[in-house]
């Protein structure tokens, strides 16, 4: 219990300590509200049971390095338990009282949780101090080619430093004054068994020695609170808070890539995409506050994983070091991103997946595109193609709409003028439509179709590009035309149910198209394929193609399937109704490595590295001991069979639909 003079001293100290604890998060709060949009309140109401369920599991975190995870956690859920334990120590040293300490089962428990939970503290703040200052594993830092704010590369480590020094001072501190309590009280408690044994280190060790000890350590541990308060909104331990916060107040997306609306029909727009730091939504600045800065995003990018300039952490860093170092919110992002890193993304979503406090520096990216594209014309010189076959022929790869169904000659695939009221529309797309290669996959997948009797048909000649390339590069003003366009005609036909066969149609018709008034019930080919093989209406025996005989197979998810869309099992299913015996790759499903060819990398030779990303890839695919690899993305078959090509192996490359129509009776 504290005397009259320390209570006094206490309280001024920790006034002190609320005020500029106060003109801190002050600043944070006028740097959020100086993004653009404002929370939708009723979507906040519906997330926050996810957001504190998060933040009392920290189960994002676990999805990765799992024992740092686990490290972590005892870091993480002490912190949560020590916010009721400091509280009941605080009111002990003013009143003498112990909160919850002798009432029976509840006290004995209480104790045991403080005794644990300390102990669990120090433990794992200890191993990730060795972790961070001794292994220092280069998963915690970033390459000295990264564009990283020059006090950041010195001060997350003089951070963590101090973090972790607070944190061991602070509970050591506790673990201290709570055995010289128990060395008083002249016996030991079961329920403390950490403290109790550190308590027969004091035996014999007289009463006043004992309680100037306790008090010691009261200031030690509550002071280190009240010391370190100010400091805390600088700090990385912000994301404790801001994390929950985070994932509250995100904007709710029918998927990680959903892209927001861009009413370019509304004349007074005169900024589109970011420039600099305000040009950002309140979530985008709020991520930086929320960022943990561990890494896992840079981990998982396959620009970052191929050497180049990129690095999503890098980003979400500099704009933290931005605010804590007074550069405010009119600075231009160009200074916290290079543009050669901006264009090296691939829009794959790795970064946003991973991140365990709900970070999105891929919506950073493709928003700063917007303003290159749009406001400056400093895109890289190779789209000028696409985006001219986009707004010519409505496909990047120039083909006249003439041409569109030149791939179904012989096939009987009928148009929706023939075939008005289909059961299932047949989504194309582009690639499946005038790319050589893709073509195989449409054809396929025509050949199960009209195999199974379904009632389907194509939009033929009418079916334009849905824009995936240009939003993904910036052009907001071709994607804006194509979808209206789009929606239009989708509107009319009034499909029942779209299939495609690219995860990026899938991704796009499914859930940007409904910000324009399309609202339709898309699915994946291999969907469909499952759906058709359970009902029996097509059967499936030994390959006809020779060569397409006997494989194990291994399935690269397409980040727009699987790690977009959540469509996993499909693929997988579709092949081992064919017969197939299918391997996995150590990065699948939801944490599969990108081909290299999303967010408009298609059109255009990849950034400066030190390799490609359809290389790593396939060299993973070899690497599976799989003698076939399959896909579902005609951007993915492209991808791979030029890694196959460079490689020069006889591995095949083969969409689902490829595999499965080799095997119809």
């Amino acid at each position: 219990m504290l005397t009259l003079v320390e209570k006094i001293l206490f309280a001024l100290a920790v006034v002190i300590s609320l005020y500029f604890t106060w003109k801190g998060v002050e600043r944070i709060i006028k740097n959020i509200a100086s993004g653009s949009g404002k929370p939708d309140w009723n979507v906040v109401t519906r997330k926050a049971g996810g957001a504190i369920i998060n933040f009392f599991t920290f189960q994002p975190v676990f999805r990765f390095r799992l024992i740092p995870s686990i490290l972590h956690g005892l870091i993480g859920w002490g912190f949560i338990s020590f916010l009721l334990i400091n509280l009941g120590d605080l009111i002990y040293a003013y009143t003498g009282w112990r909160l919850l300490n002798n009432t029976g089962i509840f006290g004995d428990l209480y104790r045991f949780l403080a005794d644990f939970v300390n102990v669990a503290i120090l433990v794992g703040v200890v191993a990730m101090a060795v972790r961070r200052f001794i292994i220092r594993p280069a998963t915690l830092s970033t390459r000295a080619t990264t564009l990283l704010d020059p006090q950041a590369r010195f001060g997350i480590n003089r951070d963590s430093a101090i973090v972790a020094g607070f944190i061991f001072l602070h509970n050591s501190g506790r673990l201290l004054g709570e055995s010289f309590n128990v060395a008083l009280s002249g016996h030991a408690d079961s329920w403390q068994p950490f403290i109790s044994t550190l308590a027969r280190l004091w035996a014999g060790t007289n009463e006043t020695t004992l309680v100037a000890g306790e008090h010691v350590m009261f200031w030690l541990s509550i002071g280190a609170v009240v010391a370190f308060l100010p400091y805390f909104p600088y700090s990385k331990h912000l994301h404790l808070f801001f994390a929950p916060i985070n994932f509250a107040l995100k904007p709710e997306r029918k998927s990680i890539g959903q892209l927001s609306f861009v009413n370019l029909d509304d004349q007074s727009i005169e900024q589109f995409g970011a420039a600099k730091v305000s040009d950002l939504g309140y979530e985008q600045i709020i991520d930086s506050y929320a960022c943990i800065m561990c890494f896992r995003c840079q981990e998982v990018c396959p620009a970052y994983n191929t050497g180049k300039l990129l690095s999503p952490a890098a980003l979400e860093i500099n704009k933290r070091y931005n605010f804590n170092h007074g550069g405010g919110t009119d600075r231009p992002l160009s200074e916290l991103i290079s543009e050669e890193a901006v264009w090296a993304c691939t829009s794959c979503g790795a970064c946003v997946d991973i991140c365990p406090v709900g970070n999105e520096p891929m919506r950073d990216i493709l928003d700063i595109r917007r303003n290159l594209a749009m406001m400056e014309s400093a895109f890289p010189k190779q789209f000028e193609t696409a985006f001219r076959g986009m707004e010519r022929n409505m496909n990047p790869w120039n083909v006249p709409q003439a041409d569109r169904m030149k791939w179904a000659a012989g096939l009987n695939v009928p148009t929706i003028e023939q075939n008005p009221e289909p059961e299932i529309l047949w989504w194309v797309g582009c690639a499946p439509a005038t790319d050589a290669r893709a073509q195989k996959t449409a054809q396929a997948f025509a050949k199960i179709l009209n195999a199974a009797g379904v009632n389907y048909a194509v939009l033929g000649k009418n079916e334009s590009c849905t824009g995936d390339s240009a939003r993904r590069a910036g052009r907001e003003d071709i994607f804006f035309g194509l979808a209206m366009g789009n929606v239009e005609l989708l509107n009319e036909v009034k499909p029942q149910r779209i299939v495609t066969t690219c995860p990026h149609c899938l991704h796009t018709i499914k859930n940007e198209y409904p910000a324009f008034g399309g609202n339709y019930e898309v699915i994946h080919h291999t969907q469909l394929i499952n759906e058709l093989v359970g009902a029996g209406k097509i059967q499936l025996s030994e390959a006809a193609d020779e060569t397409a005989q006997g494989k194990t197979v291994t399935f690269h998810d397409p980040c727009y399937l699987g790690r977009h869309n959540g469509v996993i099992d499909a693929p997988r299913v579709a092949l081992k109704s064919a017969g197939l015996a299918t391997v996995e790759m150590p990065r699948n499903s939801a944490k599969s490595f990108c081909c290299g060819a999303g967010g408009a990398q298609m059109w255009k030779e990849e950034e400066a590295g030190t390799g490609k990303v359809n290389n790593v890839r396939f060299a993973e695919a070899k690497a599976s001991g799989a003698e076939m690899l399959a896909v579902g993305c005609p951007f993915c078959l492209t991808m791979m069979e030029d890694a196959s090509k460079a490689d020069n192996t006889s591995m095949q490359v083969r969409d689902v639909a490829e595999l499965v129509a080799a095997r119809l009776k």
